[in-house]
């Protein structure tokens, strides 16, 4: 995922030149930084959340509602999203909601990416998102390399669904928050409910949880709740 204002950050230069992905109507794409694949040598590394790991994951789903973040620093990037494969494999099929502060406030904005390809952001007119709307979202194999991709705003009264084809291992399946420039705007507690893979719990799968950290815990993961679909991430720092 990339950043979606026209200014960008100093950090975000390296992956400034890359060229935007062609877009469907309505939706928008600019340069800026990616949601990636995690590198797991750190504890959680610019992750928070649980991974479930194995082969032939199928789907993936959870709900939140989206938090009143404060904006520590324009670097400040951060989402909640949910996806298949990025841990242990080189690509991402993810959906979720972005909060971005490079303006200096924080703005919401949806998106998708089939990575590597570049993130698609969805126009902030007609998929609007603000702080304490009720986000939903899912990744689902639809069999020959194709995926659907579906984010629901229940506040707002709008459903994005897409299909996409990307070559991939299935090897995972997420709920997660990131944030790829490694600092958090505070975010407060983010609970995340409804958190289903293969369509059975979460906690079926024994998955793997992860806090985030650039050296030093940036947010706390904490454990799942007693039906295995819930847990919640609780900002430490940015």
């Amino acid at each position: 995922m990339r950043r979606f204002l026209t200014r960008v950050a100093p950090v975000a230069v390296a992956v400034a030149a890359l060229a935007a992905p062609a877009v469907p109507a309505g939706a928008a794409a600019a340069p800026g930084l990616s949601f990636r694949p995690l590198h797991y040598n750190i504890n959680g590394y610019n992750w928070g959340g649980y991974a479930a790991t194995g082969s032939g994951f199928t789907s993936v789903s959870a709900a939140w509602t989206e938090a009143n973040a404060t904006c520590r620093s324009t670097d400040d990037l951060y989402a909640p999203w949910v996806g298949i494969d990025g841990y242990g494999s080189s690509t991402v099929e993810q959906t979720g909601v972005a909060t971005d502060c490079s303006s200096g406030s924080p703005v919401h904005q949806a998106w998708y990416e089939m990575y590597p390809a570049n993130p698609v952001y969805l126009s902030r007119s007609s998929y609007p998102v603000s702080a304490g709307d009720h986000i939903s979202a899912s990744v689902t194999y639809a069999g020959s390399s194709k995926y659907t991709l579906k984010l629901t705003d229940s506040s707002r009264g709008w459903t994005y669904t897409t299909t996409k084809s990307l070559s991939s291992q299935r090897t995972s399946a997420e709920v997660i928050i990131e944030s790829p420039t490694g600092a958090y705007p505070n975010f407060g507690t983010l609970n995340f409910t409804s958190a289903t893979v293969n369509g059975s719990s979460l906690g079926s799968f024994g998955p793997v949880a992860l806090d985030p950290s650039n050296g030093a815990y940036e947010a706390r993961t904490s454990a799942l709740g007693s039906g295995g679909t819930s847990f919640s991430e609780t900002y430490l720092r940015e």
